[in-house]
């Protein structure tokens, strides 16, 4: 005869079968609806991201909104990262000098970043001793959408994608001794490659005729508030927040130079992607995810609702979102509504870090003396350019035909001036270049 110990044991053990028995259908029913919920390919994997944390850094910028919509809508958490830290910069300096140091000094592992940045710093251009810190280029964020701003003292000019206007009235104040500057965010980023092409075109030599002075895109407004600049360019919400706040004028998008050209990048050290490949595609399916969201028409008042807040930008929403919806009043009198100058995500290839893009990146920041003209453009992209990973990402993430391109190339690129970018010949681009500080 069994003891009552013994009868408590055998039907404790019989509990527990049947305690274990249920539990683990129930973690089955949910892993079946959480394959539901997922998109295809995040149980595709035969393991999950190395590690769960990744630290990328972002500045007040429209196009770091997938970042943003990533860690507020918990779309790291879904793809297995939960832990991704999005951790806003001074400026593109202070990213620089984080990215240097890297997450586990202390630092950034990668960041919303200006698309040159990564091919400046991993050739060591920008860096302390001009040391190299390889980077990769995972992504492009956006296309489109930045501004070019010129300071009220102008406001009569009616300057427009054809700076020319400007031409004799910066000689005029440079001759009755007062200097005349222009900001750009970083030198060799976009933003300095924007408004020195528009100078360009215009006759306007940006090294000899300005002054070219580096401001923190949070920081442009205030300055020019002050009188301390002529003109800048910068991503939004800050041209919309000058006009709004009758400082100074618009002269054009930047998508009225280059049409649907590309803009900022996401950006990771090579060391954190080659040591955790697994957590690097998580997190690049996370943030493709959320531009595929922050395209969506239907969203663009929510996102503007939660990038303008105090933790992320600190932007009032009436700041952003009549350029995020195309409508833009220019501050001079031009008003257009639902122009096609508003920031694309996802639609027209955004997300797609094409190699012929980035190849017209380091042409110009050659054109302007960032890099020797000897500079081999095709070998330097092939090793930050890394459109493989967004592939297969792509694939993971179940990313339907038509959005992925057939080629790594968009093609020949046509600016607002006519001239001409081909990117199976950037030297015949640079020739056809008046002003420029090489002979190509």
């Amino acid at each position: 005869m069994a003891t009552k110990q013994g009868k408590d044991g055998m039907m404790g053990r019989k509990m527990s079968r049947r305690a274990l028995l249920k539990a683990g259908a129930g973690t089955a029913a949910l892993l079946a609806a959480a394959k539901l919920n997922f998109p295809a390919g995040a149980f595709a994997q035969t393991a999950g991201p190395e590690v769960t944390k990744a630290i990328f850094g972002y500045i007040a910028l429209m196009d770091a909104s997938p970042l943003v919509i990533a860690k507020e809508k918990g779309i790291f958490a879904k793809h297995g990262v939960p832990d991704v830290e999005v951790n806003k910069q001074a400026s593109w300096g202070a990213t620089r000098d984080n990215l240097l140091l890297g997450g586990e000094k202390n630092g950034i592992d990668g960041a919303h970043i200006l698309t040159p940045m990564p091919y400046l710093i991993s050739a060591g251009k920008v860096t302390q001793n001009n040391v190299p810190t390889p980077m990769y280029i995972l992504a492009r964020l956006n296309l489109d959408a930045q501004a070019i701003s010129v300071s009220n003292e102008y406001k009569d000019l009616k300057v427009t994608a054809d700076a020319s206007a400007l031409k004799e009235a910066f000689a005029k104040k440079k001759a009755e001794g007062k200097e005349v500057k222009v900001a750009m965010t970083f030198p060799g980023g976009t933003h300095d490659l924007w408004i020195r092409y528009w100078l360009a075109a215009g006759g306007i030599d940006p090294d000899k005729d300005v002054s070219t002075i580096v401001v923190p895109p949070p920081q442009m407004v205030a300055n020019m508030k002050v009188g301390n600049m002529d003109a800048f360019c910068v991503g939004e919400p800050w041209g919309e927040q000058l006009v709004n706040q009758g400082i100074g004028f618009s002269a054009c998008s930047t998508g009225e130079i280059w049409s649907k050209h590309p803009e900022k990048a996401l950006g990771i050290r090579a060391e954190y992607a080659d040591k955790y490949p697994k957590a690097t595609q998580a997190i690049l399916m996370a943030v493709m995810e959320a531009q595929q969201w922050c395209d969506k028409p239907a969203n663009r008042a929510e996102m503007s609702e939660i990038v303008g807040r105090r933790q992320w930008f600190n932007v009032p929403v009436a700041d952003i979102i009549g350029r995020a919806n195309g409508d833009i009043n220019y501050g001079n009198g031009r008003v257009e509504k639902g122009t096609k100058q508003f920031m694309k995500f996802w639609q027209d290839h955004a997300s797609y870090p094409f190699k012929s893009h980035d190849a017209w990146f380091v042409t110009e920041d050659i054109r302007w003396g960032k890099f020797e003209p000897t500079t081999d453009v095709k070998a330097l992209v092939d090793k930050v350019n890394r459109e493989d990973i967004w592939r297969s990402a792509a694939k993971a993430l179940g990313v339907a035909a038509a959005d992925v391109p057939a080629t790594s190339s968009r093609g020949k690129e046509t600016f607002f001036d006519g001239k001409v970018f081909d990117p199976e010949n950037p030297s015949a681009y640079l020739k056809s270049l008046t002003i420029k500080r090489i002979e190509a």
